[in-house]
């Protein structure tokens, strides 16, 4: 396959191997199958807003969160710099409805716990494969961040961020972090599987 191009609005992105394919399934009665480089480790970017989102409207509760971020389509730019007719954003899986569901998560810990929070939950959702975090993509989405930045103060300036939020470096830092932990096809999958599963890990475990 040699069709497509890698991201590069992140310059960290720009660098990785465009040759590079893998594929993984894996069923919610344990079958699993991967192809090519299901191995590879890589960062899970915009995939982090489905889990994100379980695992905040499972802590708040669905009704919770979408007192903050719509439920519908925007028919936009993932990142587009716009909210719906209600003052919120469209939905949790683009830029602006990830952002305040990333604000909502564990709002009274410290910075540090929150993350830790959230690891804990990509782990148990993996059954605890692999989940890391690479701080050089880290560091590269936040040096290239005004997209989202100018995303932020509009929607702070609309009051759509939670009672309590102080600061939006905090809470643009921690999402940029969820953005770069990184995992590979083969984990992923399990990941997904676990969510059809209503959350709960089903693999055996050895």
């Amino acid at each position: 396959m040699h069709d497509g191009a890698v991201a590069t609005y992140i310059p960290q992105l720009a660098r990785q191997d465009p040759s590079l394919w893998g594929m993984s399934i894996c069923t919610i009665d344990g079958q699993r199958v991967s192809y090519g480089d299901y191995k590879y480790n890589f960062c899970i970017q915009s995939v982090a807003k489905a889990f994100n989102y379980s695992i905040v409207a499972s802590d708040l509760g669905a009704e919770t969160v979408h007192s903050y971020v719509g439920y519908e389509p925007s028919g936009r730019l993932f990142n587009e710099i716009c909210l719906d007719s209600n003052g919120k954003p469209h939905n949790p899986m683009i830029n602006s409805g990830a952002i305040i569901v990333t604000s909502l998560i564990k709002k009274g810990m410290s910075m540090a716990d929150r993350f830790d929070f959230v690891l804990h939950q990509y782990r148990k959702l993996a059954g605890g494969e692999h989940i890391g975090f690479d701080n050089a993509t880290f560091l590269s989405e936040r040096d290239s961040a005004d997209r989202n930045y100018a995303l932020s103060y509009y929607m702070k300036e609309n009051g759509c961020f939670p009672t309590g939020t102080k600061s939006l470096r905090e809470e643009l830092d921690l999402y940029f972090q969820l953005c770069s932990l990184e995992t590979n096809c083969d984990t992923l999958a399990v990941m997904a599987a676990t969510l059809a599963n209503g959350g709960t890990y089903f693999l055996p475990q050895y």
